[in-house]
């Protein structure tokens, strides 16, 4: 009985990493109102892998916010690929980088220059798309938060480096946060390289970043092995599930906190805030809300980059415009059948204001690397009537004091 006994409190951590959190709300807020459609898919967490958390936001007599959380199907042992979702917390490193190094004359808008030093690396010493012609670390970021850019974000990766990412991740309180790659085919030890870069001003170097390399030891003890089979570099079917084990990691949670983080900085312990100041979430905040259609430098293509190509939640519906009353702040992530979201929803007009961090996976016939996943069909529709059922509560919730929220109201067109 005594060894028994011993046995189940030696087991008690693992059984508690691995418990699912759901809250009562959310639950009940979405199976109410739920589509047939929606039914359907939360009949099978397994298969869709779904996760999501709904902040309740409400503001005292001073307007300061207090969060309150709720959590539906959450865990941090169900992993999902967090694609482009990781290009958040890198472009606050890199401005937060930008402040640590105390440069005279270096800010984010100093022209970046990136040399190729190793194998698979490229060089970037100019961008079309600036009004200057150069590249810079606040071009990089309006890309990754407008159109969710890719070689915007290995530039970033590679100024602040893969040491300097997942050392001050995990000393935020993130230890089961994971950045460790590029979007870009490199192999693990190229992912630990990253090349010479220099901040230079009328021809000058006013800073130059020598190439580093990563020694960091990563946890890859935990096995993780998403779908059936996988098309490989070559387009042939590999009979086994894909190895996920050496992807970037970010559990939902971290993903969230790191959203509230920057949003609402006073809300977090010192410990979770990134260094930034007031001008860097100025800046954040505009490119993080602001539309393809309104951006002049870079500028896109809005038959292609339509308002809500990058907002799921509540309005991710072929090239449905976006109420002017209405912002979203957030960060998307899409990858082999997995669709992630992180928003803030600022309604000015009817005074509310919520987050929602989510994730699905799509991908029914089990085959990774096809590119044959039900985005359209099933990952858009799921985050549209998540967004609606919460925004809809929203609005019928009754709030002791009344938000204001000038701090978001921004002006597009400077």
């Amino acid at each position: 009985m005594l060894n028994r006994l011993l046995m189940i409190l030696c087991l008690m951590p693992f059984l508690l990493k691995a418990q699912v959190r759901t809250d009562s709300l959310p639950e009940q807020l979405i199976r109410r109102h739920a589509s047939p459609f929606l039914k359907h898919v939360l009949q099978y967490p397994d298969s869709f892998r779904y996760q999501l958390i709904y902040t309740q936001i409400d503001r005292d007599e001073n307007n300061q916010p207090h969060f309150k959380n709720y959590y539906f199907n959450v865990s941090a042992d169900t992993y999902f690929n967090p694609a482009s979702t990781v290009k958040l917390p890198i472009a606050l490193l890199a401005l937060e980088k930008l402040n640590d190094l105390k440069v005279q004359g270096l800010n984010r808008n100093t022209p970046m220059l990136t040399d190729s030093t190793s194998e698979g690396q490229v060089t970037v010493h100019t961008d079309s798309s600036a009004a200057n012609g150069l590249p810079s670390i606040a071009h990089y970021i309006k890309e990754v938060f407008l159109v969710s850019d890719n070689d915007a974000y290995n530039r970033l990766y590679e100024f602040v480096g893969q040491q300097r990412v997942n050392e001050r991740l995990w000393e935020m309180g993130y230890p089961q946060t994971r950045i460790v790659r590029r979007f870009m085919p490199l192999s693990e030890e190229g992912n630990r390289h990253t090349p010479a870069i220099r901040f230079v001003e009328n021809g000058k170097t006013i800073y130059s970043q020598p190439p580093a390399y990563s020694t960091l030891t990563f946890d890859y003890s935990k096995q993780i092995g998403i779908g059936q089979g996988y098309l490989d570099k070559d387009d042939h079917l590999v009979p086994r599930p894909m190895d996920f084990t050496k992807h970037n990691n970010f559990p939902l949670e971290d993903l969230q906190q790191v959203l509230q983080s920057v949003i609402f900085p006073g809300s977090m312990p010192v410990s979770k805030r990134f260094r930034l100041t007031k001008d860097d979430y100025k800046f954040l905040y505009q490119y993080m809300s602001e539309y393809p259609s309104e951006s002049r430098y870079p500028k896109y293509d809005t038959a292609e980059f339509f308002n809500s190509n990058t907002k799921f939640f509540f309005f991710k519906d072929g090239h449905r415009n976006i109420p002017g009353n209405i912002r979203v702040f957030n960060k998307t992530g899409w990858s082999y059948g997995f669709l992630t979201d992180a928003t803030y929803i600022v309604d000015f007009k009817n005074k509310v204001e919520f987050l929602l961090t989510g994730t699905i996976y799509v991908n029914s016939d089990g085959i990774l690397n096809d590119n044959k996943y039900e985005y359209e069909e099933v990952g858009y529709p799921f985050f549209r009537e998540i967004g609606e059922t919460f925004y809809q509560y929203e609005l019928q919730r009754k709030r002791v004091n009344t938000p204001d929220l000038n701090d978001f109201r921004i002006n597009y067109s400077q």
